[in-house]
């Protein structure tokens, strides 16, 4: 018989080595990295327009204080956060006019956008007023950067368009009344996306007479008759009351 051939020792040796399931050592698979998030912060229109930054300031003004003069270079946006403005134009001949009133949420001075180089009207504040100063070149950062921004800007300035339209519309064919009463309306921002205010301080008979077109005796004697029917209330400051609308609507 033949006796049965051992394994060489090299076989055995690898044998012996084999490991039971049982005793096999686990390996570890390696995980990929997390990714990183590479989204930028979500941009904050509001905040940026109440805080100060890179490029922009704020500024606080007593009333009846100059912000900047016609003539002035243009080389900044002003956006209002409190207070009142006042922009006014004076001829070569000395004459000034009253070409609009600002408050919150208002921008001015963007002229220097469109290539204007100098201011072409005076803003002077009508109350205590606080005002962001945004440099030029800022103002083209976010408007290219932040579409929010961009959004929010362009509808302003399409707004405003309008209602220059609108005024020259209002000069021209309607009477000094309903030009009077329009004018107390847009001042207490009836119609706009935020709640009225209702509520109309520093302003005199002369501005609104200078707006308007008229006399101030004529401006006197409406606002008595718009007192007399309840459309507003008139002690210092000026209440006006939506049903002051049926003057402008009225034909």
């Amino acid at each position: 018989m033949r006796t049965p051939s051992k394994s060489p020792p090299s076989e055995r040796k690898l044998n012996s080595a084999k490991l039971s399931p049982t005793q096999r050592t686990p390996v570890k698979l390696r995980r990929p990295p997390p990714k990183l998030n590479l989204r930028s912060p979500v941009f904050d229109v509001q905040r940026f327009l109440d805080s100060a930054g890179l490029g922009r300031k704020l500024a606080k003004f007593r009333g009846k204080e100059t912000v900047f003069a016609q003539g002035d270079p243009a080389n900044n946006v002003m956006y209002i956060q409190e207070g009142g403005v006042k922009l006014t134009v004076v001829n070569e001949t000395g004459k000034e006019a009253i070409v609009g009133i600002l408050g919150p949420g208002d921008f001015f001075g963007e002229g220097c956008l469109a290539g204007q180089s100098i201011r072409m009207a005076t803003a002077t504040t009508t109350a205590l007023t606080t005002v962001l100063e945004i440099e030029k070149h800022e103002v083209m950062r976010v408007l290219h950067e932040e579409h929010e921004f961009s959004d929010r800007f362009i509808a302003y300035t399409l707004a405003r368009n309008a209602r220059v339209e609108e005024d020259l519309i209002d000069q021209l064919f309607n009477s000094s009344e309903k030009r009077l009463a329009r004018t107390l309306l847009l001042l207490a921002r009836y119609g706009a996306q935020d709640q009225p205010q209702k509520v109309i301080p520093n302003v005199s008979q002369e501005t609104l007479a200078e707006m308007i077109g008229t006399t101030r005796s004529r401006v006197n004697f409406f606002m008595n008759k718009f007192r007399k029917l309840g459309f507003i209330q008139y002690d210092g400051e000026i209440h006006v009351n939506k049903s002051l609308l049926s003057v402008v609507l009225h034909d």
